[in-house]
């Protein structure tokens, strides 16, 4: 299908779909591009997903897109006041093992947790319930002080999922059908299994055989990876993270998971984490999203909010590209196919910011204050570094992002009201360099 894509652009997504098949030898894929809330792109490769023929309506399994939801659900929690993200996880789940560490922290994998619990691997076997990971996980400590730096935790997400049900009184998996996939429409993206799905391989690195994997419950640490789900469900999820249903959740709220908790893809790392979001820097734009494995599947979903495209994509092999192959297909879009820019509109006049306009300087480099889609806007010259403003009382203004969030810029004024200089954290900005 390639409705709204050019015919020479969804042959480069094909071919980019086709190479992960063949080369990192895939049993079957499917995958699709999402733009301005509608699928315009798909395709299918391999025939092989065990008793059925892949198609969008063929459930994969999603492993760590699964976060999504559970912060999702988190998240939720605290918009209806029910939960404080910088509580600890003991005051919800009481004396269990991290009972420190604070829901904001377990969801941005900054609590320093283990990436496992003890004992068999959690992927591969079918798991117990709450009280029987939690006596697993006795005797294991911290791997770092919390808050430190990002260590991907699988385990932190089984206390999430958990503190959600008691929260609400009922099964994690209940809340996120009840009050996510419902109401996204995601008929089809269950906790287990439902006909028509693939079956999971592993490829035998010689002979080239499928070896059928588990297809697990895995109990407590269902939110970390449990789901199950399809390309056009994905699509559907897709396009919320991109124009969110504020009955789903607010807008602000989204955006707020995506900013970076652990690591600033803007100013010059290539990835990062949010509150359950993974972030990842492309040329001239930021993505988020996030990837999945699972014994025998692989699962890619990554959003472009600039584009306003999406890419998702499912195999049934344990080991490949199919994590990579979302971002390829969103690199394609927007180097081929990119969006037009909305046509200019003349701003909204600021009467607090007429004074303020124009170029400014921090010592002898310059800066500018201008007003941009409706905010005042400081451009520094620098990735990362400038800020979006807005009114905080008489003088003041607050930055809304980047390098100034939360930071107060003061307009100075002398005798006769004129502006003799700004502060901005610990910035003077002045109208002439130093020494003129």
């Amino acid at each position: 299908m390639s409705e709204g894509l050019r015919a020479e652009t969804a042959a480069r997504l094909l071919r980019a779909v086709a190479l992960v098949q063949h080369e990192s030898r895939q049993p079957s894929l499917v995958a699709a591009v999402v733009r301005d809330g509608g699928m315009v792109w798909s395709a299918v490769r391999g025939t092989e997903a065990g008793n059925c023929e892949p198609s969008l309506d063929t459930q994969y399994r999603i492993g760590s897109i699964t976060k999504t939801i559970t912060a999702l659900t988190l998240l939720q929690c605290r918009d209806e006041g029910l939960v404080d993200l910088d509580t600890t996880v003991g005051s919800v789940l009481g004396e269990v093992p991290f009972a420190g560490a604070s829901l904001r922290q377990l969801l941005s994998h900054a609590a320093g947790l283990p990436a496992e619990p003890e004992g068999p691997w959690w992927e591969r076997c079918d798991g117990g319930d709450f009280e029987e990971l939690s006596d697993r996980l006795r005797d294991q400590q911290p791997v770092l002080p919390a808050g430190r730096q990002q260590h991907y935790s699988n385990l932190g997400y089984a206390l999430v999922g958990e503190a959600v049900g008691r929260v609400r009184s009922q099964p994690y998996q209940e809340v996120a059908r009840q009050r996510v996939l419902e109401p996204l429409g995601m008929v089809r993206t269950t906790y287990h299994p439902q006909v028509p799905h693939a079956q999971g391989y592993s490829v035998h690195p010689w002979s080239g055989r499928l070896v059928p994997e588990p297809h697990t419950d895995t109990g407590a640490m269902g939110p970390a990876g449990q789901w199950w789900s399809t390309a056009a469900d994905l699509c559907r999820y897709a396009a919320f993270w991109l124009d969110p249903d504020p009955c789903v959740l607010a807008p602000e709220t989204v955006a707020e998971m995506r900013i970076p908790v652990a690591g600033q893809p803007d100013d010059g790392l290539e990835a990062g984490y949010g509150l359950g979001l993974s972030l990842a820097a492309r040329p001239g734009r930021t993505v988020f999203g996030h990837g999945g494995s699972m014994p025998g599947f692989l699962a890619s979903m990554v959003m472009d909010p600039q584009q306003r495209t999406a890419a998702v994509a499912l195999s049934n092999g344990t080991a490949g590209e199919t994590l990579g192959l979302g971002y390829t297909l969103l690199d394609l879009v927007a180097e081929y196919e990119p969006k037009l820019p909305q046509p200019w509109r003349p701003e909204p006049e600021l009467a607090a910011a007429e004074d303020l306009l124009g170029q400014w300087f921090w010592g002898n480099t310059p800066y500018t204050l201008e007003v941009a889609d409706g905010h005042l806007v400081l451009d520094t010259g620098r990735p990362g570094r400038g800020t979006r403003l807005v009114p905080d009382g008489e003088d003041r203004w607050r930055g809304l992002d980047q390098y100034f969030t939360g930071e107060t810029l003061r307009v100075h004024r002398a005798s006769d009201g004129s502006i003799r200089h700004l502060n901005l954290a610990t910035y003077t900005l002045t109208r002439t360099p130093y020494g003129t």
